[in-house]
């Protein structure tokens, strides 16, 4: 990599957006943050940049690069990739063996495997490299799948820890800024592999219509998940507030009054047996398992108890249980 490469708009871009949610998020001199790296253009991109910008603020920037053991040439790109970022003035740079599971299928496992890693590190940020490309593709699968405000809403710039500065931000410009500054990018195979329905996406669906609606499809998915994230933060706070005021949690167990839930918009009462159901560790549930405890409020005529993933849920007198063999998850919701 050049020392100094020529100042492009695609590095201008990326380096502003870096630097922007920086700013935004309250990173300042001494934070040591990580860029989770896999090689590609997106990650190589966000690293560059982020060394670029946390020499000039006095921030720590490191790397971390999970390698799958998914495909053979993963350990040699790792490496490879590990030798690039050192030489660039990444530090630490770390690299992390994983064991990719089956539950949710490859691309769930592999996700849930990062994190793992992820979460085990102390930096003040882990930096992710999603695009805007990303957050269309996740919009649409979202909506095709029916998934509700939550999946509409799409990738956040920040959750907890992590940092995704690169979400207004479109792929062919990280391309772009690692072609201009002389860096050489691995393409996974995989990222083309249409056995896998974000490639599909990718690949045919987001092409098709742009084809036929014309251009701006993705900025456009990328709006409608800005948009949802501002509602979305107002329904989850008026949420949490229903939550802790009417619901009672016990080790096993979480009482609803009927009479409370009842009287809650939708939008609300739906959020509020989300929470419950997550912070009781249920493995999976959809808008089908909610509608069936609605009909122990709206419909109710005896029924029996419901047996949803992990949660058994019935009206006992003026109450909704939900009753869990596992303690209940702490903190907020």
């Amino acid at each position: 990599m050049p020392q100094r490469p020529r100042l492009t708009p695609a590095i201008a871009d990326v380096r502003r957006a870096v630097r922007e949610s920086w700013e935004r998020n309250g990173v300042v001199a001494g934070d040591q943050i990580l860029v989770a790296c896999s090689g590609g253009a997106d990650s190589l991109a966000l690293a560059a940049a982020a060394i670029f910008e946390g020499k000039r603020a006095g921030i720590r920037v490191g790397a971390v690069i999970v390698e799958h053991g998914l495909q053979e040439v993963t350990k040699a790109v790792a490496a490879q990739t590990a030798e690039l970022l050192t030489s660039m003035g990444v530090e630490p740079v770390l690299i992390k063996s994983v064991k990719v599971g089956k539950d949710g299928g490859p691309e769930a496992a592999a996700r849930d495997a990062r994190y793992r890693v992820f979460e085990e590190t102390d930096a003040r940020f882990v930096m992710l490299a999603h695009t805007l490309n990303d957050q269309a593709e996740t919009v649409l699968l979202g909506l095709a799948r029916g998934s509700g405000n939550k999946s509409l809403n799409g990738m956040t710039e920040v959750n907890g820890r992590y940092l995704r500065p690169l979400l207004g931000i479109e792929r062919t410009i990280t391309e772009a800024f690692c072609n201009d500054s002389g860096l050489k990018f691995w393409v996974d195979p995989h990222n083309a592999d249409k056995k896998y329905s974000r490639v599909r996406v990718r690949e045919d669906v987001l092409p098709l219509l742009e084809r036929e609606l014309g251009p701006g499809v993705a900025q456009a998915l990328g709006r409608t998940a800005q948009q949802l994230q501002e509602d979305e933060a107002v329904l989850s706070a008026l949420a949490k507030d229903c939550f802790d005021d009417f619901v009672k949690v016990k080790a096993t167990a979480m009482e609803i009054p009927v009479a409370a839930y009842e009287s809650m918009p939708l939008a609300i009462r739906h959020r509020v047996l989300a929470m419950a159901l997550t912070k009781m560790r249920a493995p999976e549930f959809a808008r089908v398992h909610i509608l069936a405890v609605d009909e122990l409020v709206d419909a109710w005529h005896g029924q029996k108890p419901l047996t949803l993933p992990g949660v058994r849920v019935e009206r006992n007198a003026n109450q909704i249980v939900l009753k869990s063999t596992r303690a209940l998850k702490t903190g907020a919701c």
